[in-house]
């Protein structure tokens, strides 16, 4: 068995910045593999990178993106012993270091090109795209049993292998879709750096997007969800209530509630950017929404909601944490209410376009309660309507309730 451990060498000045390298011990042999990445003593703790830094949230996010880097080079050590041990050879420790490097300076490597263009994504302040190139990675190097490829090894067989792969794994067509687009641009950026010839590898599997099965509720599930009593239960009270706020805001998505700054609230108007698309929105305040954001102590933060309540560089991590929270107990307030489908905040959305829709809400003003097959088509309908006329139609769905 080889032994890869991630190790620290602190500075003879302790207010200087140390090492971190890879021990490799195969065979009682014992060898090193220096790293580019520096921290301070104050910064290891217990074996391992500090997840924040008590010095300022900077310093946290450079902390995270070593964290990640070091993480990534020793799956790729592991996974280079790992491929040495099965072939059942002897094997040296020289020999996982030489293949180690010889896949670092591969600038045609796959599975090196998306981590690199995952690091890219996230300088560019693009968190959510650099964690799907991340995840679609994971994927890929599952199918690949992590052997890596270079770009023009990645042809049209590889692609429909990996196709065939996810749907034996019981992905639905709209995952592996997913999957496949991801791979589709990286390797689209790939052929503009010149590391690939254009050879379409991606033309003989699906790539398009599936209509999916019904996730709205009607105005009077929506009645039942808000009049069940649940004074005893505050974890249900409170995911319920960002359900609902969602719901009285238009369906606003998760995310865009979690980032939603007190300073956004002025004159008696949310105007806010959009995370998915940019876009700037502005609802009229009314009072079911005030009724809930009064609910909770003012949050320390400078967000409006009781979803991040600390700025200490995790962020990011609280919103996804509380989203998965959030969605597990709406599964819960489901079933008591007696909601014949998975509740969700997603669900939140969909239902005001259906009800919006019901209420002979125009139709280009909720572009067919937001279901076109993409998303441009639907920013081109809403950025031509008044937003007084979205509020009207807010306002006759809210006062039913």
């Amino acid at each position: 068995m080889t032994s890869i451990k991630l190790k620290f060498r602190p500075h003879i000045d302790g207010s200087k910045e140390g090492s971190l390298y890879f021990q490799i011990i195969h065979e009682r042999t014992v060898k090193q593999v220096k790293t580019d990445f520096r921290i301070y003593e104050s910064e290891w703790q217990e074996e391992n990178i500090v997840k924040t830094s008590p010095v300022s949230t900077a310093r946290s996010k450079t902390l995270k993106e070593i964290r990640d880097k070091t993480a990534w080079e020793q799956q790729m050590l592991e996974q280079i012993a790992m491929l040495l041990e099965k072939a059942n050879k002897p094997y040296v420790v020289d020999e996982i270091i030489r293949r180690y490097k010889e896949s670092v300076q591969d600038n045609t490597s796959v599975f090196n090109y998306i981590q690199r263009q995952a690091e890219r994504q996230r300088k560019l302040n693009r968190v959510r795209t650099g964690e799907t190139y991340l995840q679609t990675l994971r994927s890929f190097m599952k199918f690949r049993k992590y052997t890596d490829l270079s770009f023009d090894r990645l042809d049209a067989d590889v692609v429909e292998q990996y196709e065939s792969y996810m749907r034996a794994n019981c992905l639905s067509r709209n995952t592996t879709s997913f999957y496949m687009r991801i791979l589709r641009c990286i390797y689209n950026r790939a052929v503009e750096e010149g590391l690939a010839a254009q050879s379409d590898p991606f033309r003989r599997v699906y790539t398009g997007v599936d209509k999916t099965a019904k996730r709205a509720v009607t105005l009077r599930e929506i009645k039942r969800i808000k009049e069940l009593d649940l004074t005893e239960m505050p974890a249900l009270d409170y995911a319920r209530d960002l359900f609902l706020f969602s719901f009285y805001m238009r369906g606003m998505s998760f995310i865009d509630i979690a980032y939603l700054r007190k300073k956004d609230l002025a004159n008696g108007y949310i105007t806010y950017i959009r995370k998915k698309t940019g876009q700037q929105l502005t609802i009229r305040w009314e009072k079911p929404m005030q009724e809930i954001v009064a609910k909770y102590p003012l949050n320390p933060t400078l967000y409006l909601l009781p979803v991040i309540t600390r700025q200490d560089g995790t962020e990011r991590t609280q919103y996804l944490n509380k989203i998965l929270y959030v969605n597990r107990k709406l599964k819960e307030i489901a079933r008591m209410a007696k909601i014949p489908i998975p509740l969700s905040m997603y669900v939140a959305r969909h239902s005001w376009a259906s009800i919006a829709q019901a209420k002979n809400v125009p139709l280009s003003v909720i572009s067919e309660g937001m279901g076109h097959d993409n998303e441009e088509t639907t920013r081109i309908y809403l950025s031509a309507i008044h937003s007084y006329r979205i509020d009207d139609a807010n306002n006759k769905i809210l006062k039913e309730l």
